[in-house]
């Protein structure tokens, strides 16, 4: 994917704020720090469009970056943090809900699991979620520069199993410190927008 132009688009919480161009859409989901900022930047090969925090929770919106005047990415907020209120929690699964039920150009979902440890349970509930509104999906381990290269193996069996990863879906490696995975992750990415 040659990156072009990229702009930060809006932010929404809910439908009336999402943009209008009807453009295709890859959403990014995950648990708050597993890094789906460093992931999009990575992608984008920007080094602070979209903002890294060492608070987790920060994402309270849903973040639109708009890729070449073509397609979005999407950044939703992330789940499983304890210090957001239950009711902010319950605020964020509704946005999150509605995005991923009712938007039409919504093509497809990266699901971002850390590889260093076995997917948690928020990360099989949005798994499933996904999967039931029949979203292609393909599952993201980030952060495998801190993981043995012999451990690889086990860290996909382990992922895979705890999600009951369908064969319908894809999974990948990725880091962001040693770029890993990046052209892969962009390769699925235009199988679902219909670019290439």
């Amino acid at each position: 994917m040659k990156i072009t132009s990229v702009a930060m688009n809006l932010s929404a919480v809910s439908k009336q704020q999402y943009p209008t161009q009807n453009w295709p859409e890859i959403a990014l989901a995950g648990r708050s720090n597993v890094g789906k900022s460093s992931l999009i930047n990575t992608l984008i090969q920007r080094k602070n469009l979209a903002r890294t925090s060492q608070t987790p929770g920060k994402t309270q919106t849903l973040n639109f970056y708009e890729i070449n005047q073509a397609f979005n990415l999407v950044d939703v907020p992330g789940y499983g943090y304890a210090k957001v209120s239950q009711k902010r929690r319950a605020a964020f699964g509704q946005m999150i809900e509605e995005y991923l039920t009712t938007r039409q150009p919504l093509q497809g979902v990266l699901i971002l699991v850390d590889g260093r440890h076995p997917p948690t349970a928020d990360d099989v509930s949005m798994y499933q979620f996904v999967h039931y509104y029949h979203l292609p999906t393909l599952v993201v381990a980030t952060k495998m520069d801190k993981v043995k290269k012999n451990r690889w193996q086990q860290t996909q069996q382990v992922i895979e199993q705890t999600l009951t990863l369908s064969p319908v879906d894809q999974f990948q490696f990725f880091s962001a410190v040693t770029k890993l995975g990046r052209a892969e992750v962009w390769q699925w990415i235009e199988q679902q927008i219909h670019l290439n």
